[in-house]
């Protein structure tokens, strides 16, 4: 018998920057495929840390402790190297960042060319091709694939950013606040993108934006002081909270 894991397991997932201040504290949860698990809560509650630590960010910092446990369909991406973890898991940050001196096409294959993998140039013309169709930019750069990335719009930049982790053909998208930098409709660009990719990949989506999480996550974690409050499908969440905490959020009570 096929057991179908979820596509992220966390099992009692800490987070410390110094040794007695953890600013995530024994989170558990298992996190569907094809779908947008949205992370709420207000400003330092652990969001953007937890998110993070998904892909092992924080092995960047030797002074941050993590303890617990990830799973990538099943397998922890402890025993895994941080290149094929970050090629599996992609991530996209608050503010859109192609790198400034590279082309778009260039922009694309980045993550091929900062882990060392050599393609010929008939699969880099396939991969750049397909990750901005993916993003629905290639009509709109088609022409201008040779120009620098910063050349783009901020929802166009952003876009891009999609792109580039979607070019490595990952399981799992990490998205730190994708829209916060953009105008309202680059933002709804953005969102829709994210409803159309869900078919394809898991996303997982930090958002301080509440409208925006009842808009297009599927499940919803509303975290508190490091803790996870509350996990549960968005509907039910926004409509029939089960913790005092996550209700007063929601109504603006705190936040």
């Amino acid at each position: 018998m096929h057991i179908e894991h979820p596509a992220l397991s966390l099992r009692n997932l800490s987070v410390a920057y110094t040794k007695d201040k953890p600013a995530v504290k024994g989170v558990t949860a298992d996190i569907k495929r094809h779908s947008i698990t949205a992370i709420m809560g207000p400003s330092g509650c652990g969001k953007s840390t937890l998110l993070r630590a998904i892909n092992r960010m924080h092995d960047l910092y030797p002074e941050i402790v993590m303890q617990g446990e990830i799973r990538l369909n099943g397998e922890d991406v402890f025993n895994m190297s941080t290149t094929t973890l970050r090629r599996k898991i992609g991530m996209v940050f608050q503010r859109p960042n192609p790198f400034p001196t590279m082309s778009v096409y260039d922009n694309v294959l980045a993550g091929y060319q900062l882990n060392g993998f050599s393609l010929k140039r008939s699969e880099k013309d396939e991969i750049v091709e397909k990750s901005l169709m993916d993003v629905g930019l290639f009509d709109e750069v088609r022409d201008s694939l040779n120009k620098k990335g910063t050349f783009l719009s901020g929802g166009q930049q952003q876009r891009l950013c999609v792109a580039r982790a979607l070019a490595l053909k990952p399981e799992v998208i990490l998205a730190d606040e994708p829209t916060s930098a953009l105008d309202p409709l680059s933002t709804a660009r953005i969102e829709d993108l994210f409803t159309e990719l869900k078919k394809n990949y898991t996303i997982v989506l930090v958002t301080h934006n509440m409208a925006q999480a009842a808009r297009i996550s599927d499940n919803a974690m509303f975290m508190y002081l490091g803790e996870l409050v509350e996990y549960d499908r968005t509907k039910t969440m926004f409509t029939n909270p089960k913790d005092p905490r996550t209700e007063g959020y929601l109504t603006g009570k705190f936040g």
